[in-house]
């Protein structure tokens, strides 16, 4: 029993020390750190009654946090100080009094800027040196604003509006006449006809006919229906008709070749006694002869030019 307590008096000192000497290392610790927490951590120059900065834990005296941390300003290549505002911009860094228009120099700081070619400028000279202009107005269309475009053209939102109604068109359908943007409504109002067949509008395109509108679609053959426009056709009782339907319906037959007569093109034919002929047909049945301009014989239902009408 005597040897357990003496060996338990042993490890007790030893706890003992060892807490000491844990305690004394914390102690030595804290101190340290009071040390460094009180001189500047690059130079280790004292920062009592000094200002100094505070940078990831550690405290730096002006001069060295200024001269290891301080960003270049753009304008004037010095170092930003700690104490001064530091304005960013797309990584790069400026003085609050260097922070201005490239143009102008009146300060950019809380105002809106754009940027060009790396330079900063003030909306009204971007406005001025690079923005559209309205072809309506003709003022700058400032950055920042809604600009709408149209045939290669740009407005601003509150320009582009109907010739007639006066209302913004923004992205609406639109109809444009004589360089003049209307809306759809306005525009049928307007300008727009109808259908003399279907009675329906005509937005685009279309085919007049004895001085009526027509769409493409609705201008048909009065006979077979097929589709006159961009057709050659003949009008027959105020009624048009592709050249093969008039032809079967109405065209007269050559008393020779038994073909029609169209005089399509301004084509001369020949009439006699409720008979008619193309001008290339009208010949002598004997000899061929042309007999137009003429003088001619008949021989029942022959004709036949005066040598042969003689002869015979």
């Amino acid at each position: 029993m005597l040897g357990d307590l003496h060996l338990e008096n042993k490890e007790n000192k030893l706890r003992m020390n060892i807490q000491k000497s844990k305690t004394m290392f914390q102690a030595e610790q804290l101190k340290n750190q009071n040390m460094a927490s009180n001189h500047c951590h690059y130079c280790m120059e004292s920062l009592l009654g000094r200002r100094y900065a505070f940078r990831e834990e550690n405290s730096y005296c002006v001069t060295c946090y200024d001269g290891l941390f301080a960003n270049s300003c753009e304008e004037c290549k010095k170092p930003i100080e700690c104490d001064a505002k530091d304005l960013s911009y797309k990584g790069r860094h400026w003085h609050e009094a260097c922070f201005k228009c490239a143009k102008c120099n009146h300060s950019l700081v809380e105002k809106p800027f754009a940027a060009k070619d790396e330079l900063l400028l003030c909306t009204q000279c971007y406005s001025n040196e690079y923005s559209s202009k309205c072809f309506h107005c003709q003022k700058a269309i400032m950055p920042g604003s809604r600009k709408m475009e149209f045939k290669g053209s740009c407005w601003h939102e509150t320009c582009f509006v109907c010739q007639y109604c006066r209302q913004p068109l923004g992205t609406n359908p639109l109809i444009t006449k004589d360089n003049e943007n209307y809306c759809v409504p306005c525009f049928e109002k307007q300008f727009a006809h109808h259908c003399y067949s279907c009675k329906k509008l005509i937005t685009t395109g279309g085919v007049t006919y004895h001085d009526q509108p027509w769409h493409k679609e609705c201008f048909l053959c009065a006979g077979c229906k097929k589709q006159l426009s961009g057709q050659k056709f003949i009008s027959k009782d105020d009624h048009p008709y592709c050249l093969d339907c008039f032809r079967k319906l109405y065209a007269k037959k050559c008393a020779a070749c038994n073909k029609p007569i169209t005089a399509l093109g301004g084509a001369k034919f020949i009439s006699f006694e409720e008979r008619q002929w193309h001008s290339d047909c009208f010949n002598c049945v004997k000899c061929s002869i042309s007999l137009v301009g003429q003088g001619f014989l008949t021989q029942q239902d022959d004709i036949l030019c005066r040598e042969c009408g003689s002869a015979a």
